[in-house]
């Protein structure tokens, strides 16, 4: 009898694990839409064909919203976020440039004089993202036998999404539209090789490449603002300047990036290997750069219709080679969308203009009266403003004083919503109300005061006279989706944190979640 029990424990635990082996994908494949909007989705779904958005949307376990815990988010803090499970303050990747007041000039934040470009004269890797990723761990737990490789228009997308231990991560550049990628990936495939020669390269189709309208213009009717009813063609020379970030926010971009991405996937050997492999796809959803000061136009319904077609390109290769049950496609957005507000003419706007540098020079004025005649200001970058720590310390003064001074003095500036310190934040003097100014700086190299626009103001640089990032308090609603893997579809309507995605990623692949993330699988696919 013991005998029975025993062999009937044996084979119970041996169904056991064939499931789990079974319902473990041999393929994830993350697909990230910089400035996805959900709310598009709905309005253009029209327009949509059965095997791409609607396919995801209709199979899939989706959650409506994905919210993020901080503010001023941007491609590079979304993707670093997504893909560590963690918030800015762990992972230190407050957003696309940094400044180095020292040689006064903007840089990259994966910026690294330690690696060289290949298919590209710029210096990348992911150094300064201190956190894991879901592909870090991956690699770790497979012990190097997992492939991992990120696609992505652009460089911040691909390496952040990538992390430190990824096979390979390929951006077009934007001066010579290649496929490029950086000394620290090790691994080139010959069909990037191929795709960036002869008469397969960006470069040498773009002459005949341009971009009208795909649908008749009676379709172009989910948005009844716009204004502009007039045929477009656009076409990109790449003798003129810009002429490659120009095309990169063009739906023209997201056909290049799943052409490398079919690449990968019809002559790789991804989803071969006995343990899971990794493939991170970043599409564009946002505003063509020629028509940014036009909220609604048809070219972002086009731009979201031609995307659909690349989903359905994808969905069906990765079916054909590996099988839908066997792959898990998760898919979401950024969280934010850009776009410039042009007040018609003769009416009153809401909100206002923040000027950087009136606001520094009036503050160090202030400074300079309590204090003495010093320069107390090395200046304002990214809504941050850095005071002078050597001439603070030099005069032996107290660091926590000036900044509550000046944090006093920046609160009564018209457009203000609030200010906080950088030692409130170290020692944990932080409330609610400024959470998301903790969540969205990290300790190392952060201002001296961190401040928060009321909706409806602008920041104008100065220099250039160029206004930008108009502050909305609107959510920008993202989706997130879990499809294939055997998931049965499920429609989710509460908001989930950005910072969920990856311990659920990793609870499907069955590794541990990356080093700074401390959230949960989300509970519906635990």
């Amino acid at each position: 009898m013991r005998t029975i029990i025993t062999s009937l424990i044996a084979v119970i635990a041996v169904a056991n694990l064939q499931a789990q082996q079974q319902h473990a994908p041999k393929l994830v494949v993350c697909i990230t839409i910089d400035q996805l909007r959900g709310d598009y989705l709905e309005y253009f779904k029209d327009s949509f064909g059965e095997h791409g958005f609607k396919r995801l949307l209709n199979d899939g376990i989706m959650y409506k919203h994905v919210q993020f815990e901080f503010s001023n988010i941007d491609q590079a803090s979304a993707f670093a976020t997504i893909f560590t499970g963690s918030n800015p303050c762990y992972h230190s990747i407050t957003g696309k440039k940094r400044y180095d007041f020292e040689k006064e000039q903007e840089q990259s934040c994966i910026y690294d004089a330690h690696y060289l470009g290949n298919y590209t004269h710029q210096h990348f890797s992911p150094k300064n993202l201190l956190s894991s990723t879901v592909g870090d761990e991956l690699k770790l737990a497979s012990k190097g036998a997992s492939e991992i490789y990120a696609i992505a228009p652009e460089p911040e997308s691909a390496i952040l999404s990538a992390g430190h231990a990824a096979d390979g991560a390929f951006w077009l550049d934007n001066y010579n539209g290649k496929w490029a990628t950086t000394t620290f990936y090790k691994n080139i495939p010959q069909y990037v090789d191929q795709l960036n020669s002869g008469s397969e390269s960006l470069s040498s189709r773009l002459p005949s490449i341009s971009w009208s309208p795909m649908l008749s213009a009676d379709k172009y009717s989910a948005l009844p603002y716009i204004a502009d009813k007039k045929q477009y063609r656009y076409t990109f020379n790449e003798k003129e300047a810009g002429c490659y970030p120009r095309f990169k926010t063009s739906p023209l971009v997201n056909k290049e990036v799943c052409k490398l991405a079919l690449q990968f996937i019809n002559n790789g050997d991804l989803g071969s290997h006995q343990t899971p492999d990794l493939l991170l796809v970043s599409f564009y959803g946002g505003n063509f750069c020629d028509v940014q000061d036009k909220t609604y136009t048809r070219e972002v319904q086009d731009t979201y219709f031609q995307l659909d077609q690349s989903l359905e390109e994808l969905l069906n290769a990765i079916d054909k080679k590996v099988g839908l049950s066997k792959a898990l496609i998760v898919v979401t957005g950024t969280g934010y969308y850009m776009d410039t507000e042009i007040m018609p003419e003769g009416q009153n706007a809401t909100g206002g203009t923040f000027h950087p540098k009136r606001c520094t020079a009036l503050l160090n004025m202030y400074l300079r009266q309590i204090y003495g005649q010093k320069n107390w200001i090395n200046g304002y970058y990214n809504q941050q403003i850095f005071l002078n720590r050597k001439t603070i310390e030099d005069e032996k003064l107290d660091l926590a004083a000036i900044q509550n001074k000046a944090a006093e003095f920046i609160a009564e500036f018209s457009g203000v919503q609030q200010v906080t310190t950088d030692l409130s934040l170290r020692s944990g003097e932080w409330n609610e109300g400024s959470a998301a100014l903790y969540y969205g700086a990290h300790h190392i190299g952060r201002g001296d005061l961190i401040i928060e626009l009321q909706p409806g103001w602008g920041v104008e640089d100065d220099v250039t006279k160029q206004k930008i990032n108009v502050k909305r308090n609107n959510a920008v609603i993202t989706p997130l989706i879990f499809f294939g893997n055997r998931l049965k579809p499920e429609r989710i309507e509460r908001s989930v944190y950005a910072t969920e995605i990856a311990p659920t990623i990793t609870h499907i692949l069955r590794i541990r979640a990356p080093n700074a993330c401390s959230d949960l699988p989300l509970s519906e696919i635990r």
